[in-house]
């Protein structure tokens, strides 16, 4: 037998599915990820389906989703005998009938993802007897993946520490080129296994007049007082960065929609307690766009919504 290669949890993901379609066929096999209502391509091992890598579906239209429930036997060599699959939108969609899935866990038991795979035509019912084997290799790559997730941990407080050389001198924040290259090593992470991540951008509505009206002290004061703001809403995994004269930027790392609208509304109490008006923008990363994507659509928010307050008189 070819002897697999585990270097990595993307290295050992491909040799797991490549093995496991040379020993049991199926039109595709995956290594996935869920993150709230999304289920991410992580790897596949696709003949006739057309799914690549960074391809996101909606988990609740999944076999897995039903098979992570107890729902659905892990291995169903004709899934349309079993209610939920056969009632599932995704088997609607593409044609599914036979189904393998596996949970991929994380080191505290909670599910990272599936290790999955369907095929357009029923199985022989002997091949339930190979879920012993399926298991053990998705328990190999669960354990791979939390050893290398340890490692992304300690390496993002290296990348931590090493960019705090480039910080803004007034507010000790990170400075627009610390920001970039966090958001790069960010986005890495992401790609390879699947994480979310929230944008939030904050424009100080009213540091032009008090610069006009009070003095550049009382200006820079207020920026001080926003720098402080900002750490007092974000948790120690986030990235706050102090982007321009009077423009703030939070990503916060691992954030889906809820996390990083409690994030949102953080960041709004805490400039409010402190007296500050700024506008403010949120948006997701997508696979499709990156956090660069996010960080101009939280842009463009966050302008509108300072447009739209200047409309309004104080």
């Amino acid at each position: 037998m070819e002897r697999l290669t585990f270097s990595d949890f993307d290295a050992c993901a491909r040799a797991v599915l490549a093995f496991l379609h040379r020993r049991l066929g199926f039109g595709l096999w995956m290594v996935t990820r869920t993150e709230g209502d999304d289920w991410i391509v992580l790897q596949s091992e696709d003949h006739g389906y057309g799914v690549e890598p960074g391809m996101v579906f909606r988990w609740a239209d999944s076999f897995c989703s039903h098979m992570v429930r107890g729902n659905g036997p892990r291995i169903a060599p004709c899934s349309a005998q079993v209610p939920e699959y056969a009632a599932a939108p995704i088997g609607q969609a593409v044609p599914i009938q036979a189904y393998v899935g596996v949970p991929l866990l994380n080191a505290d038991g909670s599910l990272f993802g599936t290790l999955c795979a369907i095929d357009p035509q029923p199985q022989p019912a002997a091949i339930v007897e190979e879920l012993p084997l399926v298991e053990l290799l998705a328990s190999l790559l669960s354990t791979t993946l939390q050893m290398e997730l340890r490692l992304a941990a300690e390496t993002r407080r290296a990348e931590r520490f090493e960019a705090e050389a480039l910080t803004d001198a007034m507010t000790r924040l990170y400075n627009r080129g610390a920001w970039e290259q966090l958001l790069a090593a960010e986005e890495e992470r992401c790609r390879r296994y699947g994480d979310s991540v929230a944008v939030v951008m904050v424009d100080l509505d009213e540091l032009k007049q008090v610069n006009d009206s009070r003095g550049h002290a009382a200006g820079d004061a207020l920026i001080v007082r926003t720098a402080a703001a900002l750490r007092r809403a974000v948790r120690e995994s986030d990235i706050v960065a102090r982007l321009g004269g009077d423009e703030f930027g939070v990503i916060g790392v691992g954030c889906g929609r809820a996390g990083g609208e409690a994030l949102s509304r953080r960041i709004e109490a805490e400039l409010a307690a402190a007296g500050i008006r700024a506008s403010l923008g949120f948006a997701l990363r997508d696979a499709a766009e990156g956090i660069k994507g996010a960080w101009a659509r939280a842009d463009r928010l966050m302008y509108q919504h300072k447009h739209a307050r200047d409309e309004v008189p104080a």
